[in-house]
């Protein structure tokens, strides 16, 4: 059909996309016109600016905060069953962190900006709070592994 379909998705478990342009440019590509002025707003709509609604924003958001907190829990166990210590575990931690947000670039196709509105929401955006997962689950397998 005439109408493109990209741009920021809903959520990754409901499947939605959202669309450029919206109902004017999807008028315009069926024909329709809603006033006598049709050739300006289909030209209007052709050159709209494919952007992000705060909504899909938030959920792509939410998204990457319990992406990067389920993989700080997962390295966190990892680490502490493996019985890293010290500076090594928090090394362990960064190397996680980087492949995960490196699997969420990959995820998007390498074009951020259609999803987020600067890169660095991936890279450091809930950081902190999974370090706290991280250290906490660390700290509870490498006790129960290594203590108990």
């Amino acid at each position: 059909m005439g109408v493109p379909t990209t741009g920021c998705p809903v959520g990754a478990a409901s499947g939605h996309w959202a669309t450029r342009g919206g109902w004017r440019a999807l008028l315009a590509s069926a024909g329709h016109n809603d006033s006598g002025s049709s050739e300006k707003k289909s030209s209007e709509a052709a050159n709209d600016v494919p952007t992000c609604g705060a909504e899909n924003m938030q959920s792509n958001m939410k998204i990457i905060y319990y992406s990067q907190t389920f993989m700080s829990i997962i390295g966190g166990v990892v680490a502490g069953i493996l019985g890293f210590t010290g500076l090594t575990g928090f090394i362990f931690y960064f190397l996680v962190m980087a492949i995960t947000s490196a699997g969420l670039i990959a995820k998007t196709k390498f074009s951020v900006n259609s999803y987020f509105d600067c890169w660095n929401r991936i890279l450091l955006d809930g950081f902190m709070g999974g370090l706290m997962s991280f250290v906490l689950f660390w700290t509870f397998a490498y006790d129960i592994v290594h203590i108990f």
